[in-house]
């Protein structure tokens, strides 16, 4: 009896709320609204199939200086220019020239499939662009690096807090 009941409160919300939003679009109000909208949503789904797609690499070893024509070792551009290939987005070879593309972004305002930049490694100086990840939303990022290759880490702890750089929009 409880389903039933639920079943038909959940059925009239529904039919309320379209009929309520189809009244909206034929009076032509918050057209412009809907459609920012629609734009935001296909953004932000687009960066997490990104996202979900190189999550399909976990685990491939890193090299550095790995080929663009491989999917067996990546370095870190590598990675990001070959998942962001798959949506129509080609990036340049290194994560310097990388983060120069796009639009920046606040470290406040990520979303997933932004790219992130820091400065950590043998090369790093704190100011230089010496790695590149993808942001894969709460607090996460994809990438590529040493012994774990392919990898998940948390963007607000340890190293990746530390040597933080900026991020880009590129989709």
């Amino acid at each position: 009896m409880k389903l039933h009941t639920l079943f038909q409160k959940v059925l009239t919300i529904g039919i309320v709320s379209t009929i309520g939003f189809s009244t909206l679009l034929a009076s032509g109000a918050g057209t412009a609204q809907a459609a920012s909208v629609s734009a935001e949503v296909t953004a932000v789904s687009k960066g997490t199939q990104v996202v979900n797609y190189g999550k399909k690499y976990m685990g491939v070893p890193y090299k550095f200086g790995a080929s663009t024509s491989t999917t067996k070792v990546f370095d870190c551009s590598s990675f990001m220019k070959h998942i962001f290939k798959k949506y129509g987005v080609t990036l340049p070879r290194t994560s310097v020239a990388q983060s120069k593309v796009g639009k920046a972004v606040s470290k406040a305002n990520l979303k997933a499939g932004d790219l992130v930049f820091f400065s950590s490694g043998s090369r790093a100086n704190g100011k230089n662009v010496t790695h590149v990840a993808v942001y894969a939303g709460n607090g996460k990022i994809l990438h590529t690096y040493g012994k774990p290759g392919v990898t998940i880490s948390n963007l607000n702890s340890g190293t990746w807090k530390k040597t933080y750089l900026k991020a880009r929009r590129v989709l």
